[in-house]
């Protein structure tokens, strides 16, 4: 009778021997207490805990992405929008995230929505939709700020959608085209401010060589000529002119006379 309450006992002490082994994986870390009171920290592979003394409660360090709901806010200039973001963290104190705060994943979601929040009101519309890699890296060094307490470190933040009101759209397509419009006329009057710097130094040449002058009235001459017009005037030199005009008085006279 001892013999079998001895192997019993044995059987029984096996048994809780065994409920006591626990695997942690590669990602993973047990945060270990005894009695309610903090043991320590149980890396990856096999371990034990004392039966109905010792209890764990396992975190994962991987990274963790979460969406960060919409958020309607007003920026600086006073324009209502509403913004997503995405998050990415990891826990890298599991001590911390498990003692210092009760669920760490809800507690990281709440700062970056207050976050989110904040930075947006200090910033104007045009910066929101203009500079989104600033504003991101300045929510994440403010949630790193906050949640580096707890043992977390915030690795990115990504701001996702930014929905603007149906108004505000109509207004920016109009500043957009107004724009556009302003640099299709900068465009136009330095191109005719450069073609009349051409033609200036073009008639400055003229001016320096005359013959030049006849030789591009010549050209002109031969165009004309080549479209088959039934009528081509000629521009003459004003001392030509009044060469010509010599000429027809001297004829009248002649025609007089005779």
């Amino acid at each position: 009778m001892a013999y079998v309450v001895l192997a019993a006992a044995a059987i029984v002490a096996i048994l809780l021997a065994l409920s006591g082994l626990r695997i942690a994986n590669q990602y993973q870390r047990a945060v270990v207490f005894r009695l309610g009171k903090l043991q320590g920290l149980r890396n990856p592979g096999l371990y034990w805990l004392i039966p109905f003394v010792e209890w764990q409660r396992m975190v994962d360090i991987r990274t963790i992405t979460a969406s960060v709901e919409k958020q309607e806010t007003i920026t600086a200039d006073n324009v209502p929008i509403k913004v997503t973001a995405v998050i990415w963290y990891a826990t890298v104190d599991p001590v911390k995230a498990v003692v210092d705060v009760r669920d760490i994943d809800d507690a990281v979601i709440q700062v970056a929505l207050t976050s989110l929040r904040n930075i947006i009101g200090r910033h104007t519309l045009d910066a929101v939709l203009k500079d989104q890699e600033r504003l991101s890296s300045e929510m994440r060094l403010a949630i790193d700020l906050a949640t580096e307490p707890w043992g977390v470190k915030v690795t990115r933040v990504e701001m996702r959608n930014v929905e603007i009101p149906a108004s505000m759209q109509r207004v920016m397509a109009q500043e957009a085209e107004a724009l556009r419009e302003k640099r299709a006329r900068i465009i136009k009057a330095d191109a005719e401010l450069e073609a009349a710097e051409t033609l200036a130094r073009a008639a400055a040449v003229i001016t320096a060589n005359p013959a030049g002058l006849e030789l591009r009235r010549m050209q002109m001459v031969t165009e004309v000529g080549a479209e088959q017009n039934t009528t081509t005037i000629i521009l003459m030199p004003s001392e030509f002119a009044s060469m010509a005009r010599g000429i027809a008085q001297i004829a009248d006279k002649y025609v007089e006379k005779s």
